[in-house]
């Protein structure tokens, strides 16, 4: 258990889940189920049945530091790291990796988005284990793979094939491709092909396997931060990590290692994972009413509706007649009514809010 660690990654905007999710307070650190704890929360209190506090890592944006601190009132200072931009997941897992292991070498480490719902934390917890153990193990780069139900567009995948040689835990596979969010004829095909599985983003591998893995196909991000050896778990980290982000570029992991190298298994999971990426997926993990309707508010009535998602204050009353596969979200001064369907165009309406409305209202 010493040696092993976890890095919640919580610094997205979660522009999709507008205007809930807004810039200043974004859906990791909001109560989207209803269930009186936010996604971050219920993140962190996760990965304590798989590690000790002392060795869980948030890396979120600089902008966030109170709302980390308010939410998850255990961790020390020195557990939160700071991004003073955001420049996507691979500087964000260098940073946290470089640092764990002036820690620790001998770190293995689990790196996950804090915005994720997953309904079997036993089955969830047995996955991260199962890996930890391979990964302790072995140079390897792990991911967990999910049993797709559905030809999901919104989902990367992963294509596996059994692995050379024999493993202990038979869920593990080696990867063979990654391909990005298909179209939905696509998304048929790899469905139906039995050999590809939905891509979490949630990673596990020893510090020193990644670190090798930066090196040898992104060195420019390793050398951005390599550099901070002496000033991770210093005054002088905050002054660093400035400047390491000002000369790293913006890029996934996947880009930047996942799909570059050979060394690279999933476990084949399924213990009830959404990224609960958009409207539709929340709804889907709602209680819903006898005509469908998935209500988060305390004095909502409904007449003559279905289909619909409603999320509004909880001490607002909201009547709604004759809406049929509508979102209905209120957050603060701003009221969202959309067809479900067109979920897709709520980044639209964002930037459109932000050309003729300026800042305030994203």
């Amino acid at each position: 258990m010493n040696n092993h660690y976890c890095v919640i990654m919580a610094g997205g905007v979660g522009s999709r889940f507008w205007p809930m999710s807004r810039t200043n307070c974004p859906k990791q650190f909001l109560d989207v189920l209803g269930t009186g704890k936010t996604l971050l929360q219920q993140t962190y209190e996760r990965f304590l049945r798989i590690c000790p506090k002392e060795n869980i890592f948030i890396v979120t944006n600089s902008d966030y530091k109170a709302l980390v601190n308010e939410q998850l009132k255990d961790l020390t200072p020195e557990n939160i790291l700071l991004e003073p931009a955001r420049k996507n997941t691979a500087p964000c897992i260098a940073y946290a990796s470089y640092k764990i292991a002036k820690k620790n070498p001998d770190a293995i480490t689990v790196v996950a988005p804090s915005d994720h719902l997953i309904l079997d934390s036993n089955a969830f917890t047995d996955a991260i284990h199962s890996c930890y153990k391979k990964a302790a193990k072995e140079d390897c780069l792990m991911t967990l793979g999910i049993t797709p139900t559905r030809p999901d567009t919104g989902y990367g995948y992963i294509q596996f094939k059994d692995p050379e040689t024999k493993e202990v835990d038979q869920h593990i596979k080696k990867v063979k491709t990654f391909t990005e969010k298909p179209d939905l004829e696509m998304a048929k095909s790899l469905l139906q092909s039995g050999d590809f599985l939905w891509n979490s983003g949630i990673f596990i591998w020893s510090v020193k396997s990644i670190i090798a893995a930066f090196e040898k196909h992104s060195p420019e991000i390793a050398a951005s931060f390599i550099e901070g050896k002496t000033s991770y778990f210093t005054e002088t980290e905050n002054a660093f990590i400035k400047q390491a982000y000002t000369d790293c570029k913006n890029i996934s992991i996947d880009y930047a290692v996942m799909e570059k190298a050979s060394n690279v298994y999933v476990r084949v999971s399924d213990f009830g994972w959404s990224d609960l990426g958009t409207w539709s997926s929340l709804y889907e993990h709602i209680s819903q009413d006898t005509h469908k309707n998935a209500v988060v508010g305390r004095h909502v009535m409904l007449y003559d509706t279905q289909n619909c998602i409603v999320n509004v204050p909880k001490n607002k009353l909201v009547l709604l007649q004759g809406l049929d596969g509508y979102i209905v979200a209120e957050s603060d001064d701003i009221l969202l009514v959309c067809r479900k369907e067109d979920e897709q165009n709520i980044r639209v309406f964002v930037n459109d809010v932000k050309v003729s409305k300026g800042d305030k209202f994203v």
